[in-house]
């Protein structure tokens, strides 16, 4: 909002450069809500006509047809949903929970090769996520053998090395005096973090918990890879049982997306109120 008000030029040289602003954000906007638009526009169409994958960007007629059909398609269509819900919800809680805690000792605690190890999580991250796929299949199918199971589905995802690193950049802001009050009035390790440290990351815990359960519950490679039935199948990969040699299931297809996008947008619109908070130091002033 500031660079749209401030102006050191001319009135019409200030009313062009706001033009052009205003002009540039509605394109982005466009881009961004196009395909979110197409995925609901599209489920409303009619699955015998998008049976013949006729594309269009306002359907024949509007009908909510797709949405039988998409529960209708499989018995295990229910099943997918709650699978994705029980994925996406315990890598949730776990990344924020050990992101917090890994990132509040890197920040806070004094310990003999932090700076090494910190180093090697963060040459880690480097790391393509596809490189890693093979020895970790390897690893959960050959060594472990617990392949089509919540275990093979969960445990890569406990914590990633990003969600440490935000957790550790942000916890870095808060300011140590508050600790050192703490223990001058005998808080433990575990009574700082607990009733200090998390009330003050609110903010971060939840940027954590909204990336890691979009991006756990739109994986499809991994939970393909680790599933060979129907029914630990999440709704990513049972969206493609939709897909056919000669045909798709295009409405219901973009049906059951439409509907697995409902718990991303609750999550989000839910937790977007500590994106506009400053929590941090502002806490402590005076």
């Amino acid at each position: 909002m500031s660079l749209y008000n401030n102006h050191t030029g001319s009135r019409a040289g200030k009313t062009a450069r706001n033009t052009v602003i205003v002009v540039l954000l509605l394109l982005f906007a466009l881009a961004t809500l196009f395909p979110i638009y197409f995925m609901v526009i599209s489920s409303f169409g009619d699955p015998v006509e998008a049976g013949a994958v006729s594309y269009s960007l306002w359907p024949g007629k509007f009908t909510l047809e797709s949405y039988s059909f998409f529960f209708n398609y499989s018995e295990y269509s229910y099943r997918w949903i709650l699978n994705s819900t029980i994925v996406a919800g315990a890598v949730t809680v776990t990344n924020v929970f050990f992101a917090t805690m890994a990132g509040y000792a890197f920040s806070k605690l004094r310990f003999k090769g932090r700076g090494v190890l910190f180093s090697i999580l963060l040459a880690a991250m480097m790391i393509p996520y596809q490189v890693t796929q093979v020895p970790l299949y390897i690893l959960i199918v050959n060594t472990f053998h617990i392949e089509n199971t919540f275990s093979a589905l969960i445990l890569p995802g406990l914590v990633t090395v990003y969600n440490i690193f935000l957790a550790k950049q942000f916890m870095s802001s808060i300011p140590t005096e508050i600790m050192e009050s703490a223990k001058v009035e005998g808080c433990s390790q575990f009574q700082i973090f607990f009733r200090i440290i998390l009330p003050l990351s609110k903010t971060v815990m939840a940027v954590i918990a909204i990336l890691t359960f979009m991006d756990s519950w739109n994986t499809f490679f991994w939970p393909f890879l680790v599933t060979n039935t129907m029914d630990m199948q999440t709704i990513q990969v049972g969206l493609k049982n939709f897909r056919f040699a000669n045909t798709t299931y295009f409405s219901p297809m973009m049906a059951g997306a439409t509907i697995s996008a409902v718990p991303m947008f609750i999550l989000f619109f839910s937790l977007q109120k500590y994106f506009l908070e400053g929590v941090t130091v502002g806490a402590v002033k005076g």
